[in-house]
């Protein structure tokens, strides 16, 4: 897989946006309603991948800066966005080496936490996040008083740098 940056305006990013909009009505009865914007992965407060396999849109994810607020999030934070694989490609570590490069470019960024906001039905998710090193924290953003909500948080100040990696 080749993790490309678009930007979350890109027509790849907005069609893998809508597919996981319609994974989160599968399982959840309706879509993410958290506010989001195209600039919000703009660099250098944000950033927006699709990993490719043949030239097909497989995978993306992205990062949008945070701000100290009173649920508990830091002006280093960064929130994970969008991390979806379709459902053909899932299975083959394609999530995971999105995760990791994105961590890589949060730390590229000067931002030391990564934090998440997933969600009871989507247990696969909460299991890779646990694999990766990630741990509950206090609930933060729209859902935080939803009880399906999970949020999820880890301190990258020792991740070692992204190494190239060809995912298949």
């Amino acid at each position: 897989m080749e993790i490309r940056t678009t930007g979350f305006g890109h027509p790849d990013a907005q069609q893998l946006a809508a597919d996981v909009q319609q994974e989160y009505v599968r399982r959840y009865g309706d879509g993410d309603q958290t506010a989001i914007r195209t600039d919000h992965f703009d660099p250098p407060a944000g950033l927006f991948v699709i990993g490719y396999q043949d030239g097909r849109p497989v995978a993306c994810g992205g990062w949008r800066a945070k701000e100290r607020d009173a649920d508990g999030l830091r002006d280093t934070d960064a929130e994970l966005k969008r991390m979806y694989v379709v459902p053909e490609a899932r299975g083959r570590g394609y999530a995971r080496a999105l995760l990791r490069h994105l961590e890589a470019s949060v730390l590229a960024a000067g931002r030391t936490r990564l934090v998440l906001e997933t969600g009871t039905l989507q247990p696969e998710a909460i299991a890779l996040y646990a694999s990766e090193g990630y741990a509950e924290i206090r609930k933060f953003g729209y859902y935080k008083d939803h009880e399906q909500s999970v949020c999820m948080g880890k301190e990258l100040a020792a991740v070692p740098a992204a190494q190239p990696a060809d995912v298949r």
